[in-house]
C-alpha cells in the first residue's frame, strides 16, 4: 500500500485513545507518536525541577528552560513497546504516575508549552505514515489529516478503566473516587483552556467506545481507515 496518510485521534483523558493508536498504528504498518507522553514528559521536568506549586506552574522559568527539555521515543528491545525518553533517560513508567496525572493538564494548558511541543510534532509526522493521538491533532497540529477521529466515553467509564489500569500495575493506595475526579478535572481544563482547547473536528469521525470491547474498537478504527485509503 504506497498511499500514506495521516490519521490524527483525539479525545478525552482515559479514553483508550493511545491504546488503539498504537494498535493501529502496528496493524498498517505505520508510526505512532504519543502526545499525550510528551505533555507528561515535561510535567515530570517541572515536578523535578521544582516549578509547580500545587496548581501553579513557575511559567517564567519554564519557558526559559524550554530549549533543554528534549523528548525523544525508542522501542523497547525486549517488548516491543514504545517508551518515551526526557533528555535521553527512559521515563515511561514515571509519567504514567498519578503525581503527573494530576498536573499534567496545567503544564499543558501553558501556551508557549504546546508551541513548542506542537511545532515538535509537526515535524514528526511530514512525511504522512503516521498515527498521532492526543488533545488537538486534528484542530491544530494536522487539521488537514486525511482521517480525523475522535473518541469519547463518559467520565466514570473512563475513571474506572484508568482505576482497573493502576492496580494492575500495582498501585493499590489509589481510590476509583480520587481517579474520578482526577478525569472530571482534566475533562474540564482540557475543553476551557485558551490555547487548543480540546474540540471535535468538524470532519472528524466520533468513536464513543463506552459499551465497546478493545477488540470493537479496534475492528473499527481498521475499517474507518480501509475506507478512506480506497478513495
Amino acid at each position: 500500500m504506497d498511499k500514506k496518510i495521516t490519521i490524527a485521534i483525539d479525545g478525552f483523558s482515559s479514553s483508550g485513545k493511545s491504546r488503539m493508536a498504537k494498535k493501529l498504528a502496528k496493524a498498517i504498518g505505520y508510526a505512532y507518536i504519543d502526545t499525550g507522553a510528551m505533555y507528561r514528559a515535561v510535567t515530570l521536568y517541572c515536578l523535578n525541577n521544582n516549578l509547580i506549586d500545587g496548581e501553579v506552574v513557575n511559567v517564567p522559568e519554564l519557558e526559559k528552560q524550554l530549549p533543554s527539555i528534549h523528548i525523544s521515543f525508542g522501542v523497547n528491545a525486549d517488548t516491543g513497546a514504545s517508551e518515551t525518553y526526557l533528555n535521553g533517560e527512559c521515563v515511561e513508567l514515571e509519567i504514567r504516575e498519578m503525581r503527573v496525572s494530576g498536573k499534567v493538564s496545567y503544564v499543558a494548558a501553558i501556551p508557549a508549552v504546546r508551541r513548542a511541543l506542537v511545532a515538535q510534532q509537526q515535524r514528526m509526522g511530514a512525511e504522512k505514515g503516521i498515527v498521532m493521538d492526543g488533545r488537538d491533532i486534528g484542530t491544530v497540529v494536522f487539521p488537514d489529516a486525511e482521517m480525523k477521529v475522535y473518541v469519547d466515553a463518559s467520565a466514570e467509564t473512563r475513571a474506572r478503566r484508568r482505576f482497573d489500569e493502576l492496580r494492575a500495575k500495582g498501585n493499590t493506595e489509589v481510590t476509583y473516587e480520587e481517579v474520578l475526579r482526577n478525569v472530571q478535572e482534566r475533562d474540564h481544563i482540557d475543553q476551557t483552556r485558551a490555547e487548543s482547547p480540546l474540540r471535535k473536528a468538524d470532519d472528524a469521525l466520533v468513536l464513543d467506545n463506552s459499551h465497546m470491547s478493545l477488540a470493537e474498537q479496534d475492528e473499527w478504527l481498521l475499517a474507518a481507515f480501509r475506507r478512506i485509503i480506497a478513495r
